[in-house]
């Protein structure tokens, strides 16, 4: 299975469009791209693989793999990119403004139930950002 993400970069943060077949997923949002800094900046544009992830915060979810030089990159729930993540990226059902959305949590259980699904009939699951 391969994920698209498209992205439209603004000062204050980030917002995409996560497509799968041509068909879209959801939208998202993430921080503003600051040269892949650590907990301010969106992830690089490129290829990479996503895994199934569990942790008492977020319970199952979702981890971008081998992002060059940041770790524990995840898909999970957030609706104001500045406030909730640090790197990651939030699946929303509506695009509110820059790196804000709305309906995050339904948003990201459509992802999630979509990637499990492949992962458990062992397909890879590529993440393309552009």
């Amino acid at each position: 299975m391969i994920l698209f993400l498209t992205r439209t970069y603004f000062p204050e943060g980030t917002n995409g469009i996560l497509q799968c077949e041509g068909k879209i997923i959801c939208k998202t949002i993430e921080l503003p791209w600051k040269k892949n800094e650590r907990g301010v900046s969106c992830i690089p544009e490129g290829k990479y693989f996503i895994r199934k992830r569990y942790s008492s915060k977020f319970k199952w979810h979702l981890e971008v793999m081998d992002v060059s030089n940041r770790k524990y990159i995840l898909f999970h729930p957030a609706n104001n990119a500045l406030k909730e993540l640090q790197g990651c990226i939030g699946p929303v059902t509506k695009l509110s403004g820059p790196g804000l959305g709305l309906m995050s949590r339904k948003a990201f259980t459509a992802l999630k139930d979509l990637v499990y699904n492949a992962l458990d009939r062992k397909e890879i699951v590529e993440l393309i950002v552009q």
